[in-house]
């Protein structure tokens, strides 16, 4: 019974251990209902404000969307860096919105008051915008050019204010 109960422990181990690798690996990924090239799917939602915002909206600017949650910790740590990329592309046609994922609004305010800045934070209580972009897990982040076009998408934290980040956002602007 105890090498039954020591290998359970350790396949539920690996399954777990297996679990967080795939969420942590950072790559550019294939899209899932969404498609590169192709116009991003559309959304109107409400920030934690309760002001409505809307993709289409943005036109005329690169919009840096990123789907996350505060229990996950490769989105805790990527999001200093995407504060710090928002602040270097200031005065740029470029816009960054958050889209909180089976999360408490609560939890990304007092998340936001940790690292001492915050970012303009969507809600999809009902997973409809996640849903069109296909996304697998949290983060995930996708980029949408001036015209509307979804053009990339990441799987994974990354760090958003390097320079090969700058670049890649740059090249869109």
């Amino acid at each position: 019974m105890k090498i039954l109960s020591k290998c359970m422990f350790s396949f539920v181990f690996l399954l777990l251990a297996a679990t967080v690798m795939v969420g942590c690996q950072k790559k550019e990924a294939p899209l899932g209902k969404a498609e590169l090239d192709k116009p991003a799917p559309k959304f109107s939602l409400v920030d934690t404000e309760g002001n409505r915002v809307e993709l289409e909206a943005m036109k005329g600017k690169v919009v840096f969307v990123n789907f996350w949650a505060t229990w996950c910790p490769p989105c805790r740590e990527e999001m200093p860096s995407m504060l710090r990329l928002s602040k270097k592309m200031a005065g740029k046609p470029f816009a960054m919105v958050t889209i909180l994922m089976n999360d408490d609004p609560a939890n990304a305010k007092t998340f936001y008051k940790g690292i001492g800045g915050s970012l303009p934070t969507l809600l999809d209580p009902d997973q409809s915008v996640a849903n069109a972009y296909g996304i697998t897990g949290v983060p995930e982040t996708y980029i949408v050019d001036k015209q509307g076009v979804l053009r990339r998408k990441f799987i994974g934290g990354w760090p958003w204010d390097s320079p090969e980040a700058e670049k890649l956002i740059n090249q869109y602007l």
